[in-house]
């Protein structure tokens, strides 16, 4: 019996060893991205425009680096707060851990290199050689063009300074170990040309991480690639209400019905000079998507997002858009 728990003992410590072993070769050799180029973006008007555009509009990267107001309809980003980060994921809405959205005004971004931000936008890496969870969508920035990312650089060193400090963002075990290994080399794309509407459609969808939100996912948060765009991913509120996402696939369940008129007034809708943004009691039905930062769309790109969407497998996938906290408890 002495030789049995010597046995034991034997194995469990090696256990303990390869347990151990393992996490310092994670903490170590990952995460495996190279170090951040040499990079000096020129910080024209022209180019901060066009970073202007994408990170309000297509990227919308503002949706989560400013405060939203979700005392109004789809939470439109507070005046003055633009870049100034500090929103919050945390368990309440499903997220393995807490996690804010970093500062990214000049203030929050003084310690990077244009090199390193280029880098974290585009492999999820940061300065000091961390890796962030990919609630920041670094898998599609990455496959984006080199030059619209040297234009959101550009037009993020133009924001206003906020000094504004964000909390560190923090992962449940073993997630924490696991994300290390996420981050991978950028594989960027040139934009293709606007008059081939479906490449050129496809390129800012992915911009836009359309498929990230519009799919279901498993149990650990990754997307399901065969249920892509089929929507009816669910977003928990700290209320305990449920809000999920909309098919976008051409199926009768999601726009089989729709035409390109009907699909770009969906956007537009949100900047008609006419169009008051309607309160939301607490408890009501509010949306995550960003309405009115993507109603700032050019009309030829969200034209082009629609006659991508209309090329992808259509699935069926009736979705309940909302469930109220007491109908979910």
């Amino acid at each position: 019996m002495k030789k049995l728990f010597k046995i034991i003992g034997y194995l469990f410590g090696a256990i303990i060893i390869l347990v151990i072993g393992a996490i310092a070769y994670l903490q170590v050799a990952f995460p495996s991205v190279a170090e951040p180029a040499e990079l000096n973006v020129e910080y024209s008007q022209a180019r901060i425009e066009r970073g202007a555009y994408l990170a309000n509009h297509v990227t919308v990267c503002m949706d989560c680096h400013s405060t939203r107001d979700f005392s109004l309809f789809s939470g439109p980003p507070v005046d003055g707060t633009l870049g100034k980060g500090g929103d919050k994921f945390d368990h309440s809405m499903g997220f393995p851990g807490v996690f804010y959205a970093k500062n990214i005004t000049p203030t929050g971004i003084s310690d990077y290199t244009d090199g390193e931000l280029y880098r974290v936008i585009t492999t999820g890496v940061t300065n000091d050689d961390r890796p962030m969870f990919p609630l920041m969508p670094y898998l599609y920035y990455g496959k984006m063009d080199p030059e619209d990312i040297y234009s959101i650089i550009a037009y993020i060193r133009s924001l206003d300074p906020i000094d504004y400090e964000v909390p560190d963002s923090e992962a449940d075990f073993p997630v924490n170990l696991i994300m290390r290994t996420i981050p991978t080399e950028a594989s960027p794309e040139k934009i293709p040309d606007p008059s081939d509407q479906v490449a050129y459609g496809a390129y800012l969808t992915n911009a836009a991480g359309c498929i990230e939100c519009h799919t279901p996912v498993t149990p650990q948060g990754q997307i399901i690639p065969e249920m892509a765009f089929s929507g009816g991913r669910e977003f928990g509120n700290p209320d305990g209400s449920v809000l999920r996402s909309s098919n976008i696939t051409p199926d009768p369940s999601g726009l089989e019905s729709w035409d390109e008129i009907r699909f770009v007034r969906q956007f537009k809708q949100y900047q008609d000079s006419g169009y008051v943004i309607p309160k939301v009691q607490p408890g009501e039905f509010n949306s995550l998507m960003p309405w009115t930062m993507y109603s700032g769309m050019k009309d030829e790109d969200l034209k082009a997002i629609y006659a991508y969407l209309k090329t992808v497998k259509p699935i069926s996938n009736q979705v309940v858009k909302f469930t109220p906290a007491e109908a979910s408890e």
